[in-house]
């Protein structure tokens, strides 16, 4: 833990922190990717979110890390066992950060079976791959848009509908491929097509940090943590342990986070409004605004949640225009969640602190309840 500089300690780089946050409220919003020049934090955060998050419960002896207590999400190899009537052992440890290199192949990422082994002794042998290791935890992807599209895809495709099929020869093999997708680019160095872009649940855009004083604090706490890395996680232990704390009560606070109709007009004339293609975006946007929701701790989405959401959903899916007509876009939609968020603050202030029985729907809309594993 102490060898991991602290997630709190991060100067800065607000919206990455959020849209990883959000993700790991909630797999369900898709992933990020974070475009931006080097050194800027974007590896040291995954591995400081990893080390916040919550332990979790594995079959001890498999390598897809699979969830005892889950029956539906087993692999094929956990799911006969328990079938059979085994007692399935369970280990305990903390989430793993898979980094997959540029140079990784189709059967590295997905695994391979040995057809050989099949045919001969009519035994179903799989060699596990990098989305096995990345079960329930986080495959983090450097240059993603330096691999092959092809292997690219196979990982959006695993990411999104949370299972890893390989099928050779007429013999198949499935085991649960759910984990939090994070890769990061240099523009620089060559873009992701529009279609992978779209595929990215949130998009963050990070740069160097140009005020003296954050840039001086950031020099600041490296030296200290380089200096003395267990020291310096000390000071940084208890708002650490409270991050750690809100997540794991923002993932049980999920199933119960509702929406209404008028929210998801909203949403729609937003992405109407800025010429959005396809409905993906508002998809993103709404799973994404649920995570928000129960990140803040409300069980109802408001239209704060909405734009925090959509500040991190659109900036890749906007249609291809002057550069200049984008960024206006984008300031524009931060300037209306600026607004938002003084006036939920003034309503707070007028109205005072409202428990969570108070969070119905005043319009008398109807509410639909959104759950998430």
């Amino acid at each position: 833990m102490a060898a991991i500089f602290p997630f709190t300690a991060i100067v800065g780089q607000e919206r990455m922190k959020r849209a990883l946050i959000l993700n790991a409220v909630s797999h369900r919003v898709g992933g990020v990717l974070i475009r931006g020049e080097r050194g800027t934090a974007k590896s040291t955060a995954v591995r400081a979110l990893a080390a916040l998050l919550p332990e979790i419960d594995v079959v001890a002896d498999c390598p897809f890390s699979c969830d005892p207590h889950d029956p539906l999400t087993l692999c094929d190899n956990c799911r006969a066992r328990y079938e059979r009537g085994e007692t399935l052992p369970v280990a305990r440890r903390r989430i793993r950060v898979v980094d997959l290199p540029v140079s990784a192949t189709e059967d590295r990422v997905v695994g391979t079976l040995d057809i050989e082994q099949a045919i001969k002794k009519g035994e179903k042998h799989f060699e596990p791959g990098v989305l096995a290791a990345a079960n329930r935890g986080i495959l983090y992807v450097d240059e993603v848009n330096l691999l092959d599209d092809h292997v690219v895809d196979l990982l959006l495709d695993s990411a999104a509908m949370g299972v890893n099929v390989v099928e050779r020869e007429g013999i198949s093999f499935s085991h649960p491929a759910q984990f939090i997708l994070v890769g990061t680019m240099n523009p620089e160095e060559g873009e992701l097509r529009p279609q992978l872009l779209d595929r990215f649940g949130l998009m963050v855009d990070v740069e160097g940090i140009s005020d003296p004083q954050q840039r001086m604090l950031i020099l600041q706490r490296r030296i200290e943590f380089e200096n003395d890395p267990q020291a310096f996680y000390e000071r940084w232990r208890e708002s650490e342990e409270a991050l750690s704390r809100q997540i794991a009560e923002a993932r049980a606070r999920l199933p119960q986070v509702t929406y209404t109709t008028e929210n998801l007009y909203s949403i729609a004339r937003l992405t109407a409004e800025l010429g959005v293609d396809g409905h993906r975006a508002d998809i993103t946007i709404l799973k994404a605004a649920i995570a928000n929701a129960a990140f803040e701790g409300r069980t109802r989405v408001t239209e704060v949640d909405i734009l925090t959401a959509a500040e991190l959903a659109l900036p890749h899916r906007l249609k291809r225009r002057p550069l200049q007509d984008t960024a206006r876009d984008l300031e524009a939609l931060h300037e209306r969640l600026q607004q938002a968020r003084e006036e939920a603050a003034r309503r707070e202030a007028e109205q005072g602190e409202e428990g969570e029985g108070d969070d119905g729907d005043a319009t008398g809309e109807k509410k639909t309840q959104m759950t998430a594993r």
